[in-house]
């Protein structure tokens, strides 16, 4: 079967990065007219916004399976372990090995991208929470969509979340800033990994990866230390499905707050006494909730603008996406 992906909507090319990144995304979610009633779930944060930092690749599985536009509804049934995909108004219409198989057909592509929007509550492209029906008709909770529940399944280090994750702010930062983390990872690694390019990596990285876990950051720690003792493709295989299952659980206040009294520190000896008080004031008010990430992070930036410091100043902590996303003016 071919697989079809579609490309997304793109801004003025005046206004775009040098580079974005590859994304894929469920082809309703740009406004394509492909949902079962011929509609849309059009997302303007996603096309308004988030398509100047990324390159969309859409596809749309039930169209792609030869299904048309408007088609017979489906939805799932059976074990939400693994559901079937038929139709609801007639249910001899089953399109699951239809769709899984071209799942598996369009991994290889998908496999090159950085992370995957999907459709919240699609039988084909829903990531989680899927309504699945039981053969009496009960409702139950806890189904994967066909499509993404193979995708998920054969790339588990890529970042995934469905739109509506995308509401949260929350969310919505953990899943970019992995996406941008998985980027920069898949392009070290394209261009051949080394002992010492897995060393700079984690270092640039050890705070960003400290406020998702002490415990993982040790771990990676000394995976990253023993680079030059093992071979680094064994190794490097272990430290990415670590780093990526560690930074899908996003950061809580206090953990933030620890990294950023811990960049303080480098500060000490470069501002004088009342900055260091200030800095201290806004890191405790970040803790406290009074005020957004953005505060005490941009007056690190500051501080370390006027006195650099090597370790801390080139830290993805302080700026693991754009700035223009305004990801952390909400957390």
């Amino acid at each position: 079967m071919v697989c079809v992906f579609i490309m997304g909507k793109e801004n003025d090319p005046a206004n775009r990065p040098p580079e974005r990144i590859r994304v894929g995304i469920s082809s309703c979610l740009l406004g394509d007219t492909v949902r079962y009633d011929g509609g849309h779930k059009h997302n303007r944060y996603i096309t308004k916004l988030l398509s100047g930092f990324f390159e969309f690749v859409s596809t749309c599985p039930e169209v792609a399976i030869g299904m048309g536009v408007p088609r017979p509804p489906i939805r799932l049934v059976g074990d939400p372990q693994s559901p079937r995909a038929v139709g609801i108004k007639d249910p001899t219409l089953d399109v699951t090995d239809a769709l899984d198989t071209y799942a598996g057909a369009s991994v290889e592509k998908v496999r090159l991208l950085s992370g995957y929007i999907f459709k919240r509550g699609s039988p084909s492209c829903g990531m989680a929470r899927v309504k699945v029906f039981g053969s009496k008709g009960a409702r139950m909770s806890g189904g994967t969509g066909i499509f993404a529940r193979r995708l998920i399944g054969e790339i588990p280090l890529m970042p995934v979340e469905e739109e509506a994750g995308l509401t949260d702010p929350a969310l919505r930062e953990n899943f970019i800033a992995r996406v941008f983390v998985y980027r920069r990872w898949q392009a070290m690694t394209a261009a051949g990994i080394t002992p010492a390019k897995l060393v700079e990596f984690h270092t640039r990285h050890k705070m960003l990866i400290r406020c998702h876990g002490t415990v993982a950051y040790a771990q990676l720690d000394r995976l990253a230390a023993d680079a030059g003792a093992e071979v680094v493709e064994g190794l490097a295989g272990e430290y990415v499905a670590l780093l990526m299952e560690t930074l899908s659980r996003p950061a809580s206040r206090e953990q933030h707050g620890t990294v950023l009294a811990e960049l303080a520190g480098y500060l000490k000896r470069d501002i004088d006494p009342r900055d260091q008080a200030e800095l201290a004031r806004l890191i405790d008010e970040y803790r406290l909730g009074r005020v957004p990430l953005v505060v005490p992070i941009t007056m690190l930036k500051h501080h370390f603008r006027r006195s650099p410091n090597a370790y801390a100043v080139h830290q993805y902590y302080l700026e693991p996406h754009p700035e223009a996303l305004q990801l952390r003016n909400f957390i």
